[in-house]
């Protein structure tokens, strides 16, 4: 069979995207059109590679007033598939057949699909096809995309039209006088386009289509002959030429109706009925609240979290047992040998060993050679030499505090229950609060430390379960001891490819839940009804009810959210959706949050910080609106708010799951590469440097594998000379360290990293948000001389972090949303700036009414502030009123 080309067109929530799914498996090409930002899908029919399907994007005409329409109609009249299908939601029909009277217009084959008939027939409504195919005239089919109903013969008819070239006339739906004038413009236009577009090509220089009439290249004698037509019609008529067509369109349109469709007594549809309540204006807004907090329960607390917690500590970290008996098994005897506090007792013993004048020079790198390999005899021989001579010095720990798995200090309260110490001092150690007291081992003899050293080798240990499956990093580990690389190359394609990428992956599972549920709520048609109850709060502040989905959909994940942007059909509303919505904190900014609930008040369990930062995300995005609003670039109202409320129902499961991949491919592809490449840049910059350590020869190189290298070598790396050089742009944000600027820039791969680059610049390993080892380090940071902690200064970084530039993936996403690098980059550099004027003057304020400093970096504060509130008070531009569309004047 020959190559066959058809093009799917409809309205918005026809059924076009689950009718294009159906027929090819959504197993295709999936890039964007060109010049625009608008998506394109082109697939194979399944039942024959031959026919390749494109995707149109769902517009409600072909005038070309959103980019959709451009490009919809650009395709079809510039590129001329061989067929097209116009799919129709005939619960919808009058609005539908709007765009079919252009379509038949186009100079193409059409053939029409009837969606939706089993809805149809539930409201009691019945629809003559045959009559409707007269009308038309072009084949009319009855489908049903969900369903898969009628789907081939549609197909087979679009081919076999296509294959005959047989072009359709065009319906005469325009009136007597209207006909007549189209015909004397055929007339003058003639030899200027193909005969098959001499209607379509009739009826836009009527409507003086600027676009169109280009395209023809009219000299100025024939333009003024259309003009005087034009002119004519337009007196008689008292209307202007645009207005008259689309008149009698739906006249037209009406007069089918009647003849085609019976409908059956007007009462509320099951969808009406719910419409009542969840787009109340009173209820719309807490039923919305109460659904997303299930959702979000679900994904971000529960569900999705477990999945992740499984991702990083199993999949990413030390392998997973499949079997849910043997992970109850290990637990229990986790469990049980950690209530053994060996490794408390150890380091307890040690110390007291060290204070009574013992050595132990080399006995705790004995310890841990054991416990990698029990029968080392040279490690044996060292930790009995140093039993032998505590036990002779008579050598007994007391009172030695234990720990939990994050490295803090247990406490026991008057009550008797366990917590945690939330302070610790700049030697370490615990600050207690009020009727809190450590809980300790009361005594550690030599013979209770040989037991715990002893014990190490009893530590339960996964691999011993038969269920167990090793982690991906120590699968690549083995496969890169096995072939023999170095450990150069060991350390970057472990630490640098695999832990860089594996932080943004080990996410996928909570993303992956919340999209499913997000996907369905989509699916089913309610989160149309969310743009449209948000629309008036939105449109407050200059945004469109639209751009709340993609800032919904951001509190997951920042790539999806900018990726349904696309939606938007507004250039400006896209844009600047596109630019702000990272803004809202995602999933990888909650580490950096507890980090800060941790330092300012011991814990992450109070309630109120956490909505904080999240208050800050939607108060910045709402600041920005208003002021890039009164800007030339922006400035102007919002689009209207059309879109269309699809019939509740069960969207198919396949439909569904399709709409989930697509997100979760997207992010995947961003993890494969953009990721991928800045893991390595980043990891990079930390391993190599100068050996200008005390005893170094200065040199540059892989530092790790350098001679009298120090445990933390970070301070000589290239990153933190990068930081030490950009320092400076963090100093009036009050934080002024290297070790800032790098935390920054590493976590550009993924915000998570942030966290885990402080655990390594202060050498306090694998450290977590919830250790206060690593609070006390972060505070210590935004401490000055005196003792005094900087929380303006610390809330100021964090800001900075949470609303400048999002992680690669996202970026990458914005540079593929804004299709321009002018764009792309503007948004980047407002990011940065806006985030950092918020830091700057969250510090400042911070430094003038809490602690009484008032320098320059103030004054510059209190100017950016006041700068603010002037472009969000001060009144809209005036925009020289242009209707691009139209030409002002043809000759």
């Amino acid at each position: 069979m020959a190559e066959t080309t058809i093009g799917l067109a409809g309205n918005p929530n026809c059924g076009k995207t689950t009718l294009f799914n159906e027929l090819t498996g959504s197993n295709g090409y999936v890039g964007n059109w060109p010049g625009v930002t608008v998506e394109k899908k082109q697939a194979s029919w399944r039942a024959d590679k031959s026919v390749t399907f494109i995707d149109l994007p769902g517009i409600y005409s072909l005038s070309p007033y959103t980019p959709e329409e451009v490009v919809s109609r650009d395709y079809i009249v510039g590129e001329r598939p061989d067929a097209i299908i116009n799919l129709v939601d005939v619960t919808n029909l009058e609005r539908n057949l709007y765009l079919t009277t252009q379509l038949l217009e186009a100079g193409r084959p059409v053939v029409i699909g009837l969606n939706m008939c089993d809805l149809l027939k539930e409201r009691g409504d019945v629809i003559d096809a045959k009559k409707l195919s007269a009308a038309l005239g072009v084949p009319v089919v009855e489908v049903s995309a969900l369903r898969s109903t009628n789907l081939d013969e549609l197909v087979r008819r679009a081919v076999s039209a296509g294959q005959a070239g047989k072009v359709q006339p065009g319906a005469k739906c325009f009136s007597p006088e209207v006909e007549d004038a189209l015909t004397q413009i055929a007339g003058i236009i003639s030899g200027s386009c193909d005969a098959n577009l001499a209607r379509w090509y009739s009826v836009k220089v009527f409507e003086r289509d600027a676009e169109a009439v280009k395209q023809l290249h009219l000299s100025s004698a024939q333009l003024n002959q259309a003009e005087k037509v034009i002119k004519a019609v337009e007196t008689s008529r008292d209307d202007d030429a645009e207005s008259i067509v689309t008149s009698d369109r739906y006249d037209w349109i009406a007069g089918v109706m009647a003849a085609c469709v019976k409908k059956a007594p007007k009462k509320l549809s099951v969808s009406e009925k719910i419409d009542k309540v969840v787009t109340n204006r009173i209820l719309g807004l807490p039923i919305f609240v109460v659904v997303m907090f299930v959702v979000y329960y679900i994904a971000v607390s529960t569900v999705g979290t477990w999945g992740t917690d499984w991702a990083n500590d199993g999949v990413f970290g030390d392998g997973w047992l499949w079997n849910p008996a043997d992970q109850a098994a290990y637990e229990t005897a986790t469990e049980e040998y950690d209530a053994g506090f060996y490794g408390d007792k150890i380091d307890g013993f040690l110390a007291a060993a060290e204070a009574d004048g013992v050595s132990t020079d080399g006995v705790a790198d004995a310890v841990a050679a054991l416990a990698e390999d029990p029968e080392d005899a040279d490690a044996q021989a060292t930790v009995s030499d140093f039993v032998a001579s505590a036990e002779a010095a008579g050598v007994t720990a007391t009172d030695v505090p234990t720990h939990d798995g994050d490295g803090n200090f247990i406490t026991v309260d008057e009550a008797g229950e366990e917590g945690i110490a939330t302070r610790i001092d700049a030697d370490g150690n615990p600050v207690l609060d009020d009727g809190q007291q450590l809980s300790v081992i009361d005594t550690v003899t030599a013979a209770d430390f040989e037991d715990a050293v002893a014990a190490q080798d009893s530590a339960p240990a996964m691999e011993d379960y038969g269920s167990f499956v090793p982690s991906i990093p120590s699968l690549i580990e083995g496969a890169l001891v096995a072939a023999g690389a170095s450990d150069f190359v060991q350390a970057l394609v472990l630490d640098g490819i695999v832990a860089g990428v594996g932080a943004v992956l080990g996410f996928i599972p909570q993303m992956l839940v919340l999209f499913m549920m997000l996907a369905f709520l989509e699916d089913c048609g309610y989160m149309s009804r969310v743009a449209f109850v948000m629309d008036r709060v939105f449109r407050r502040f200059g945004l469109s009810g639209k751009s709340f989905i993609p800032m919904l959909i951001s509190s997951g994940c920042g790539v999806p959210g900018v990726m349904a942007t696309k939606t938007i059909e507004n250039e400006k509303d896209r844009r600047m959706t596109a630019m702000l919505t990272t803004m809202i904190p995602c999933g990888a900014k909650t580490p950096i949050i507890a980090l800060v609930m941790g330092v300012l008040i011991g814990g992450s369990d109070a309630w109120w910080v956490a909505p904080m930062f999240y208050f800050l995300g939607l108060a910045a995005i709402i600041v920005s609106a208003l002021m890039l609003k009164k800007t030339k670039m922006f400035a102007g109202d919002p689009a209207p708010f059309v879109m269309e409320l699809p019939n509740y129902h069960l969207p198919t499961i396949k439909s569904w799951w399709l709409h989930v991949w697509e997100r979760i491919s997207a992010y995947l592809k961003k993890a494969t590469t953009i990721i991928f490449a800045a893991s390595v840049v980043v990891w990079f910059l930390l391993e190599f440097g100068f050996a200008n350590w005390e005893g170094g020869d200065g040199s540059f190189g892989f530092m790790s594998l350098m001679p009298g290298v120090p445990e933390y070598y970070t301070d000589y790396s290239l990153l933190a000379i990068v930081g030490n050089a950009i320092a400076w742009i963090f100093a009036p944000l009050g934080a002024d360290s290297w070790q800032a600027a790098a935390a920054s820039i590493n976590a550009l791969i993924a915000k998570e990293n942030l966290v885990s680059t402080f655990g390594i610049i202060y050498g306090i390993g694998d450290a977590t948000e919830n250790s206060v080892t690593m609070w006390s380090g972060f505070a210590g940071m935004f401490t000055d001389a005196s003792g005094i902690l900087h929380v303006g200064a610390m809330c100021a970084f964090v800001a900075f972090n949470m609303l400048d530039a999002p992680c690669f993936a996202a970026i990458g996403t914005i540079r593929k949303q804004m299709d321009s690098p002018k764009w792309f980059w503007f948004a980047i550099g407002y990011q940065c700036v806006f985030a950092w004027c918020v830091g700057l003057i969250i510090n400042q304020l911070w430094e003038l009414f809490v602690l009484g400093n008032f320098g320059l970096w103030t004054v510059v504060a209190f100017v950016l502030l006041a700068g603010m509130i002037f472009q969000i008070v001060r009144p809209m531009p005036k925009q020289d009123e242009k209707d691009e569309k139209v030409l002002a004047q043809l000759a």
